[in-house]
């Protein structure tokens, strides 16, 4: 049985106060675990690592951590120091690497809670081979940009690094990565472009694995998946190719309260600036959720001046219908058109899904203008969190 398309079980909840949060989040701790497993499979012959940065994409570092590492994971990668040592404790067998690599002052943090970092300029290496000179041999992560122009070194400096015979014994690289540009767009040259820089750099590096598959990458195929994947939106239930259909499970549901139905006449305007005037006598109920809680302004469409891209806006999910979004999204608070639900359906009280089941992330992202990666990392502390463990 389902509930909201999640699986019936006792929720494990992050509040001890239910019942007065304006807003909840419900993160199906199953569904992430049977993403990555889906994200592995796709990788074949490549280990499968997973992305647990920006606080598990918004779904809760220490349980999406726990649910993955008992999925199979023993790969993680971090934005920050501060993160993989937050990280640890869940995973204390498991390899971290941090993606803003070593900094002057970040060392302890690295040898004291056994992070990789990973090296991508010339003044971290500099940086991290200092720091060997003294601990000793230690791992690190190589990066090589090969067109994104982002991070990492050349292929000629990482080419030039591998051949140095004044190259220090102790730099002993444990992986060579990159990161695709356009990995979500598979006709686009530049993926094709990537691949090969990337085999000329890692070609260098003999014995050494190599890593460029991000989500999308590992929808590329074979070529792109080397010795380690690393999907990061699909396995948080977010959509890795532009224009397919999205195989991933959803994973997180969020909702918000409604705290008024009003009743409202033709001709009248619904927010601020009036900027929706109403074609017809109409029921509006204003829900607790706005941009302070990460819920978009620019969802409101073209109810924002200067965002004109996406005309309708998004939509809720309530009792089984799908409802526009009418108005600007505030604050705190957002507008509902819910006239054509039958009359007393809609009662204060009641939870209108934002994103989830049935209404996918992507539409939704789609709808503000933005990315579903914003719209997870966005959720915001006013949001109560429950978690539906996964099944063992």
């Amino acid at each position: 049985m389902t509930n909201n398309g999640f699986p019936f079980s006792a929720p494990v909840s992050s509040d001890d106060l239910p019942g007065e949060e304006p807003a909840r989040v419900t993160v199906d701790l199953g569904a992430l675990a049977d993403n990555w497993r889906l994200m592995a499979r796709k990788s074949g012959k490549a280990r499968t690592a997973a992305v647990l940065k920006a606080n598990a994409y918004g779904t809760g570092l220490e349980p999406a951590a726990r649910t993955l590492y008992q999925a199979g994971a023993r790969d993680f990668f971090v934005a920050t120091p501060q993160e993989g040592a937050a990280l640890r404790p869940t995973v204390p067998d498991g390899r971290i690497y941090v993606l803003s690599g070593m900094w002057a002052g970040s060392e302890r943090l690295f040898f004291s809670h056994d992070l990789v970092p990973v090296i991508a300029s010339s003044e971290q290496l500099a940086v991290f081979m200092a720091a060997i000179s003294e601990h000793g041999d230690y791992p690190c992560v190589l990066q090589v940009d090969t067109g994104m122009n982002r991070l990492g070194l050349t292929v000629a400096e990482a080419t030039a690094l591998a051949h140095d015979p004044a190259r220090p014994a102790s730099f002993s690289p444990v992986l060579i990565m990159s990161h695709l540009a356009c990995g979500d767009e598979p006709l686009h040259p530049m993926n094709r472009m990537q691949l090969d820089r990337f085999r000329a750099a890692a070609s260098a590096f003999e014995g050494v694995e190599a890593s460029l598959a991000n989500s999308a990458g590992v929808f590329l195929g074979q070529d792109f998946h080397f010795d380690m994947t690393r999907p990061g939106i699909s396995v948080y239930g977010g959509a890795a190719v532009n224009g397919e259909p999205n195989p991933m499970k959803p994973v997180v549901k969020a909702e918000a309260r409604i705290l008024q139905v009003r009743e409202a006449k033709i001709g009248e305007g619904v927010g601020y600036g009036a900027s929706a005037l109403l074609s017809r006598d109409s029921r509006i109920a204003v829900a607790a959720i706005g941009y302070a809680d990460g819920y978009l302004r620019s969802l409101s469409g073209a109810g924002v001046p200067l965002r004109q891209a996406v005309v309708s806006g998004a939509k809720g999910y309530l009792h089984g219908h799908h409802v526009p979004l009418i108005g600007r999204v505030t604050m705190d608070l957002t507008h509902f058109d819910v006239t054509d639900l039958p009359a007393g359906t809609v009662r204060a009280g009641d939870f209108i899904e934002l994103f989830g089941p049935h209404m996918p992330i992507e539409v939704v992202s789609r709808a503000g203008g933005t990315i579903d990666y914003v719209l997870l990392t966005s959720l915001g502390p006013r949001y109560r969190r429950d978690y539906i463990e996964a099944a063992r």
